[in-house]
This record gives structure tokens, C-alpha cells and sequence, in this order.
């Protein structure tokens, strides 16, 4: 089968060699998996940073986010079976969607929303699960809760904040306040749901005010935390939360948070399927939700742009988009 995938870590997405069509055997899926034929994929910054930073012996493929139809099963699979449209994000310490076939797990998947294309669903299961958790299981908001309290989404624009503004607006009560900078991105956030929406590259203290809320409850900081924390810690209330989701750049002095008693979390999707959890099926969970609410009419996908084909190069241009931090939604390409 066809793949794409980087044989060495830390070249620049412009070298001729940065990504690589290979060709693989066909995967055999074990006692959990199921065996997709990938129709869509689409690109996150998860891809950009492992092929920079994580070195190689062989070939690896990357992709953490698919749609397809389900070809083949394990032996313990009770929740699928061929011919079923599945969408997820797979586990990062397996080989990643950027092939033809693709091994995943059942219990980390989930059934296709029957109103959408495959490029549509593709761009929804890694933000999705990731926007979930953050805003679920982090935050601790309630569904139908967080009436009176605020929640800043710093990044609303982009692939987590573009689900996170759309579930945290229509399954609770919070006052919605999302950053971006550009007149079109801040049209996009206005659009999914945000109830203010404010520029994160002017003093964040300064634009709450503007909109009339000088400190939040709540920031999910989903991109550059380090040049915004010591903002954040000051529009923070007390006993507030803040969890973020990026790597700083650098260090985070967190005893600035002690005066106040704020709370810091991290959220990382793969962490389930990386240690196996008890809970891992609360993936699969989490997604037939999100499926039923954009059936519903309630969530919509977050496809911005159709890169065409998957091959080198609208890979290569998909990962030079994602690594210029100028995204909006998310980029997703078609089939082989």
C-alpha cells in the first residue's frame, strides 16, 4: 500500500526530502483494531512537531486525524464491522493515517457523522476529543453548567479553539470570550458561537475591559502560552483554572499562580491510548456524542480549506500552512 512519511527528523518542510511516498505491506489488525481504508485525513501541529523533533531509524507515517470505511477486524471487535464510516485520531505511538490503510483502535474510534463528507469529518476527531476533554474533564463544566462564569479561549481560531468556542457556547451556560487577530479569523470565531471576541496581540487585561469582563474564570490557552501567562494569571480570578494544551517555549514560573490558589492543567489526547487507560473507550464515547451533535445541527465541522489529493506535495504544503500559525479550521486532504 501507499504512504507518505519522514525517514529524518528536523528538516525543513521546503527540502525535497522533508516528507516521502513509501510503500508498505498491508497492516493485519490486531484482537482491538480495526483495518480503514483512509478517504480523508486532515493536518494538525502534532504532525509538524514530530516530524521536526522526534528522530527516526526507519520510516514513519504520520497523521492523527481520519475518515474512511471500515475493511477488516480484529477478533475482540464488538463495536464495528466492514463497511461501517469511522472518523478518529489515532494513537501516536502507533504509525499514523497518512496511508492507504490505517490500523485503530475500536475503542478510540468513532461511527462517521452521516451528515458529512469524509473531508468534513476528517477535521474533527483530534480537536474534537481534545476540546472535549479540556473543557470536561479539566475544566470540570458541567454540561448545562458554568452559567455566570466566563471562559477565555486564547487561539479561538484554530483547529481547538475553532470546537472548543462551539461545544463550550451550545452545552453550557459560560460567557465565551475567544482571542484572534486577523479581521477574518475574528469573523470566524463571532460566526461559531463566541460571545466576545477580543485581540491577542494587544494587552489581553486591556481587551477584556473593552468588552466589559476584567477577569475570567476560566482560560484555555491553546497556543503561545509563555508570551501570555503572566496576563493570564493577572485576568485569572481568584481560584480560577487555566489549562493549556501547547508547549511553551519556555519555562512557566507557576508561583506567580499561589497568591491567587489558580489551578494549572494539561490536556493531552493521546494519553489514553498511550497508557492503555481503564477509560480508553470514553474516546469512542466521546465521539458518537460528537457525531450526533453535528447530525443534530448543533456542532458543525471545522473544515476550512481542501488540499486536494494526499500525496508529497499537497502534504508538504498542508504542514508549511500549519507550521506559519496562520490557520483557520482545518486543512484536510482526499484520498490517494
Amino acid at each position: 500500500m501507499k504512504a507518505i512519511a519522514y525517514t529524518q527528523h528536523g528538516l525543513p518542510i521546503q527540502a525535497d526530502d522533508a516528507l516521502v511516498e513509501i510503500t508498505l505491506a498491508e497492516p493485519e489488525p490486531g484482537p482491538h483494531d480495526l483495518q480503514v481504508e483512509v478517504r480523508a485525513v486532515s493536518v494538525n501541529p502534532v504532525d509538524t512537531k514530530v516530524r521536526r523533533n522526534a528522530p527516526v531509524n526507519e520510516p514513519r507515517v504520520l497523521g492523527w486525524d481520519a475518515a474512511g470505511v471500515v475493511r477488516a477486524v480484529g477478533s475482540a471487535v464488538s463495536r464495528f464491522r466492514p463497511g461501517d464510516e469511522v472518523f478518529y485520531a489515532g494513537d501516536i505511538t502507533r504509525p499514523g493515517s497518512n496511508s492507504e490503510l490505517h490500523l485503530v483502535d475500536e475503542r478510540i474510534a468513532g461511527p462517521k457523522p452521516a451528515t458529512l463528507d469524509f473531508a468534513q469529518a476528517a477535521a474533527l476527531p483530534l480537536t474534537s476529543i481534545t476540546a472535549w476533554e479540556l473543557l470536561f474533564d479539566r475544566l470540570g463544566v458541567a454540561e448545562g453548567g458554568g452559567t455566570n462564569q466566563s471562559l477565555l479561549i486564547v487561539g479561538a481560531a484554530g483547529g481547538v479553539g475553532s470546537i472548543l468556542t462551539q461545544l463550550a457556547r451550545r452545552l453550557t451556560g459560560l460567557t465565551v470570550i475567544g482571542t484572534a487577530s486577523r479581521p477574518e479569523s475574528q469573523q470566524w470565531v463571532t460566526e461559531l458561537g463566541a460571545h466576545h471576541v477580543i485581540d491577542h496581540r494587544r494587552p489581553l487585561t486591556e481587551e477584556l475591559a473593552r468588552v466589559g469582563i476584567p477577569e475570567v474564570d476560566m482560560v484555555a490557552s491553546l497556543t503561545h502560552t509563555e508570551s501570555h501567562f503572566a496576563q493570564l494569571v493577572e485576568a485569572l480570578r481568584p481560584q480560577g483554572r487555566l489549562v493549556l494544551i501547547d508547549d511553551p517555549a519556555e519555562p512557566l514560573d507557576v508561583r506567580t499562580m499561589k497568591p491567587k490558589s489558580l489551578s494549572l492543567h494539561w490536556e493531552m489526547m493521546f494519553a489514553r491510548s498511550m497508557f492503555q487507560t481503564p477509560d480508553m473507550v470514553r474516546q469512542h464515547e466521546l465521539l458518537t456524542r460528537v457525531a450526533e451533535l453535528v447530525d443534530k445541527g448543533v456542532i458543525r465541522t471545522t473544515l476550512s480549506e481542501r488540499f486536494g489529493s494526499l500525496n508529497v506535495e499537497t502534504l508538504r504544503r498542508a504542514h508549511a500552512l500549519v507550521e506559519s500559525g496562520r490557520t483557520q479550521g482545518k486543512i484536510v486532504l482526499e484520498g490517494f
